[in-house]
């Protein structure tokens, strides 16, 4: 079997890059794996301190394969270092697993993100694997097809990063043109166009929604688990793009995942369980707002004497 290296993407939350590393090294071929890390620099002078405590925390890894270190000098932010660091591995290498510094991994994630590399290496319908899956009501296939892409823990081919395309406006004018915003949407489940909008404004700097939008537009298939390979710790409020968020949390699987013998086509039953979570997650969104709006409201009203 071959082996894709492992791209992590690091920045000043040391507790979180120490969990992300210590469930990786547990994984089954962490000592087969060559691992490449990502360290962008302090975004200001607040962050020198624990940018530098992470630094000499990913300087000391050992477990796998090999361990490399890329320092970047200058702040480039998520976006622009992760495409940047994609690109430079996969100049070297023609696959490889990207993980930030907020994923933590089923000792499986490895062999099921290998063998999903490895199956499907020259099959130019599926352009990417992913290792999460959202805590779905219903009880999915051991591994399901989506149309487009995903960003917790996942892997893809050098072939499959060509088709990635970093200008957002091009993006959204190629789904207006084709009439498919609202196939993009998850027939209006999840406000992707709007996420892909603000990026365009420099609302947000979203590498994943032009990931997900450039292999949409290819009509490109991402191989999902049944059950989640992964745990995204990030929603803690610590990340750069994230607020408390436990919508999204779900258990890691303590079972491999078989990877192979399905149809390589969009599958409507992982579709709708997704469209129906989201719908509900939007519903349930819409109540907390009105409920922070409403704690603020009397708050405010505390504050000066009125209530």
């Amino acid at each position: 079997m071959k082996y894709a290296p492992i791209a992590l993407f690091v920045y000043s939350r040391l507790g979180h890059a120490r969990e992300t590393v210590h469930a990786l090294k547990n994984n089954q071929l962490a000592s087969e794996s060559d691992l490449i890390v990502f360290s962008d620099g302090p975004r200001s002078d607040r962050d020198v301190e624990s940018v530098k405590q992470v630094r000499q925390y990913i300087l000391g890894i050992n477990g796998f394969k090999s361990v490399s270190v890329v320092l970047r000098d200058q702040n480039l932010g998520l976006s622009r270092s992760l495409i940047s660091g994609v690109s430079q591995v996969l100049e070297t290498y023609d696959r490889t697993i990207v993980l930030e510094d907020d994923i933590i991994t089923s000792p499986f994630f490895l062999q099921y993100m290998n063998d999903g590399l490895n199956y499907y290496v020259d099959d130019e319908r599926v352009i990417s694997i992913h290792g999460y899956v959202l805590p779905v009501k219903y009880t999915l296939p051991e591994t399901f097809f989506l149309i487009g892409t995903d960003c917790w823990g996942w892997g893809t081919w050098r072939r499959g990063w060509a088709l990635f395309n970093s200008d957002g406006r091009y993006l959204l004018n190629e789904l207006i043109k084709r009439k498919l915003v609202r196939q993009f949407d998850l027939d209006g489940a999840y406000p992707y166009t709007r996420m892909l909008k603000r990026q365009i404004n420099g609302k947000n700097d979203s590498w994943a929604i032009r990931w997900y939008a450039s292999a949409f537009l290819e009509n490109k298939l991402t191989l999902y688990p049944g059950r989640s390979m992964i745990q995204n710790i990030g929603t803690d409020a610590s990340g750069t793009h994230c607020g408390i968020n436990r919508d999204y949390d779900t258990s890691i699987s303590s079972e491999p995942i078989k990877v192979g013998g399905i149809d390589i086509i969009h599958s409507s039953r992982g579709y709708e369980a997704y469209r129906e979570l989201f719908l509900k997650m939007g519903g349930a969104s819409r109540v907390r707002r009105v409920i922070q709006r409403l704690l603020a409201f009397v708050r405010r009203r505390q504050k000066h004497g009125r209530v």
